[in-house]
């Protein structure tokens, strides 16, 4: 007999899980808006902050392999989640998918895991976007008080106003309907591409080929204990990695990584996708792709601009434009960024509550939060309870150590879904699959390679909180997901159990 921790929720019940009409979503979205909400949730704090980070202290002008490294890595995955978010059209995004798969228990850990992610994915970006306006206020000659400003560094007490008051806002536009949340999507990420688009065009005439030399920079030993791949491949190559040259990049590449973040959370709007089957693959493939290709193009224009040893930190495409002697392009850049950090706050708001949802459909967190709102027909209970949590964590909490957890969070439920697509293919042949992976299982073997790989890179506290939180992830679901799950339920009325 299968262990209850392993028992799994077949697909055909998962799909009429979302026809009950106290928890249906309501479908009303295209592959349009799916690509729309993917460029919209990937274009944002990674391309305007990080770029120059890496390209400083890892890569120089070679960033742009990172992001070709990190695309590539993310496309393999990708490529695992469009077979299954066609074949799985529920919401829950890798939640849903190993728990057709994997069994109940890993699917609660993957799912405990994404909750992590998208919180403070989103708390992370609602801070950075409070530092832009904070800035554009700074050159309009307004300046709140400190105790109301931008947490990260601060000392003392303080509350991040407007980081809240974002979270806020985009709460009650998720509480009123997707098709709203896809409307405001469109207009921001027209601006956001516009921005992006103007720093390649405008900037490519400011390029100085000296820059580009050397474009692969000498290695320089990474320092012991910085992150978990050192060790390791010193042990098994007799060479460890390092921040610039080959190694650099890949260094680089773990980094940039959560530029990429979001492809994935396409995956948690399936249930609410008019045709899932023909649109999800487009919405995710599509989005990563055209994402990539911009990075690239940004990240070689940027390090063309300016040597990347006098690269900012903190705004790097603006500061670029500064140094060429283009300050009205710094200023409108910054501005293009403070609006595209809104709409990355309220997708990654809105995968969180949608995996949340799923879990509490299914028992495994109160059954309470699966109601959707009769009118509106979205899960509004969970999206305030979030809300609120989120507004507080960003208003209180400086949370830049903390967004490495994000990428570590991120590489994990891939590593999931590409052994979920493997597990699937083998125990439901008969499942029609409108999309399927290539060269399946040689594929999502790579796919869990390559996310391994970059989680290794991280720093070795990033990996002590990550097991922090799962740890208090089988505290909850020993305490109350297994006894309260719709499969223990279902498992209790078989045997005639009281």
């Amino acid at each position: 007999m299968t262990s209850p921790l392993f028992r799994t929720k077949n697909v055909e019940q998962s799909i009429l899980d979302t026809e009950e009409p106290e928890h249906a979503l309501k479908k009303s979205l295209s592959a349009l808006d799916l690509t729309v909400f993917g460029v919209g949730v990937i274009i944002g704090t990674g391309i305007f902050v990080l770029t120059g980070t890496v390209a400083k202290n890892n890569a120089g002008p070679a960033v742009a392999l990172a992001f070709l490294v990190a695309g590539v890595v993310c496309a393999l995955a990708a490529l695992c989640y469009a077979e299954f978010a066609s074949t799985v059209p529920v919401a829950g995004s890798a939640y849903t998918f190993s728990y057709a798969s994997l069994g109940e228990l890993p699917a609660w850990i993957i799912g405990w895991d994404l909750v992590l992610e998208f919180a403070l994915g989103t708390a992370v970006v609602a801070v950075g976007w409070s530092g832009y306006i904070h800035s554009l206020l700074d050159n309009a000659g307004w300046r709140l008080p400190a105790t109301l400003g931008t947490r990260d560094g601060a000392e003392g007490f303080g509350f991040d106003i407007l980081a809240a008051a974002l979270v806020l806002v985009l709460t009650g536009i998720l509480v009123l309907g997707m098709k709203l949340s896809a409307r405001v999507t469109s207009i921001v990420v027209a601006v956001k591409v516009t921005v992006v688009l103007v720093v390649i065009v405008a900037g490519a005439f400011f390029i100085t080929a000296d820059n580009y030399t050397p474009f692969v920079p000498r290695a320089q030993p990474v320092p012991a204990g910085d992150n978990l791949a050192a060790p390791l491949v010193q042990l098994m190559f007799g060479w460890a990695p390092a921040n610039f040259g080959v190694m650099g990049v890949f260094t680089a590449a773990s980094v940039v990584f959560f530029a990429f973040i979001g492809f994935d959370i396409v995956a948690t709007a399936a249930e609410e996708t008019r045709n899932p089957q023909r649109d999800m693959p487009r919405g995710i493939l599509g989005s990563l792709f055209i994402c990539t290709v911009l990075y690239i193009a940004v990240s070689l224009v940027v390090t063309g601009m300016q040597k990347y040893t006098q690269l900012s930190v903190d705004a790097p495409l603006a500061d670029a434009f500064k140094a060429t002697g283009h300050p009205w392009y710094a200023g409108f850049i910054s501005f293009g960024a403070a609006v595209g950090l809104t709409v990355v706050c309220m997708i990654l708001l809105l995968g969180q509550t949608r995996v949340f949802f799923a879990m509490s459909r299914d028992g495994l967190l109160p059954r309470f939060f699966s109601r959707v709102h009769p009118r509106f027909k979205t899960p509004h209970r969970p999206t305030i309870l979030l809300g609120v949590i989120i507004a507080v964590l960003a208003g209180f909490t400086p949370l830049s150590e903390l967004a490495a957890l994000v990428n570590i969070g991120t590489l994990f439920a891939f590593v999931v879904v590409a052994i979920s697509v493997i597990i699937l293919r083998r125990t439901r042949p008969d499942l029609h699959r409108a999309f399927r992976a290539p060269l399946v299982p040689f594929l999502p073997i790579l796919s869990i390679a390559a996310s391994l790989w970059l989680m290794l890179n991280l720093p070795a506290e990033t990996w002590l909180r990550f097991a922090v939180w799962m740890a208090l992830g089988f505290v909850v679901y020993f305490l109350y997901g297994r006894k309260h799950s719709r499969l223990a339920e279902a498992r209790k009325a078989d045997v005639g159990a009281p």
